[in-house]
């Protein structure tokens, strides 16, 4: 293992033993090398790397801090392969959406407010079956957000956000596509809201893997073709309807 490589692996061992705590300095650049045992040079490249993993931060003219370890934060680089994804990847992630967002909505039927709940159900009172696609894809996003925030868990949260990417692309297509595609799903949106204000855990993630599942077989049966699908997801404007 190359020098750099072995001081980021002392330096995120120390933050996972608790020597380094979230939003503390770090030792001087020379001190912090002599006592992980590396050089000068692969420390600088350490700290370059985990700056960009968003573990550490360097703050000109004061000195590099660990971050405060935010999910969200942390998942970014998840979010960027996301969005850059080649087919298969993007497929992937629509599957992974399908394995975590029904747990999601089956804790946020457990844990959410009931204030929180009227406030999803009055979400889905801004768009309507006729609403343009964009508007009502934002509104989509939204209400998968909130249903992740009310389900109680900030790396649940983070995960399901930074997955959004391209099942957003996916979504856009589909509502271009398929003329039936918004009211479908505004309809599948109403069901989740009320299995969820009604506190019924097994309804809501029942309903939420179906709902996600429906773009799951609709991208895998009509965008087959692997050069057509990159172009679409990536370009969703561009897209006509399936034959």
């Amino acid at each position: 293992m190359a020098q750099a490589d072995q001081a980021v692996e002392r330096i995120k061992a120390k933050i996972l033993e608790g020597v380094l705590l979230p939003g503390e300095r770090l030792p001087p650049e020379d001190k912090l090398a002599k006592r992980l045992g590396t050089s000068r040079n692969a420390m600088r490249e350490a700290v370059r790397a985990l700056v960009a993993l968003k573990i550490l931060d360097v703050r000109q003219g004061d000195g590099t801090y660990v971050t405060d370890l935010d999910p969200a934060q942390l998942l970014g680089p998840l979010a960027f392969a996301a969005s850059v994804g080649q087919t298969k990847t993007v497929l992937e992630f629509l599957e992974a959406r399908r394995l975590i967002e029904p747990q999601a909505a089956a804790l946020a039927a457990a844990r959410m407010s009931p204030g929180d709940k009227r406030a999803l159900d009055r979400l889905l009172d801004q768009v309507s079956p006729t609403s343009e696609v964009e508007e009502f894809v934002s509104n989509d996003l939204e209400f998968h957000h909130r249903i992740a925030v009310g389900a109680g868990n900030d790396v649940l949260t983070a995960l399901l956000d930074n997955i959004a990417a391209p099942t957003q692309r996916a979504r856009v297509w589909r509502g271009q596509a398929d003329l039936s595609a918004v009211p479908k799903t505004l309809a599948e949106h109403r069901h989740i809201s009320a299995a969820i204000a009604a506190a019924d855990a097994d309804l809501a993630r029942s309903l939420a893997e179906a709902h996600v599942a429906a773009t799951q077989l609709y991208v895998r049966t009509n965008l087959a073709d692997t050069t057509a699908t990159h172009a679409v997801l990536h370009n969703p404007e561009h897209a006509t309807s399936p034959s």
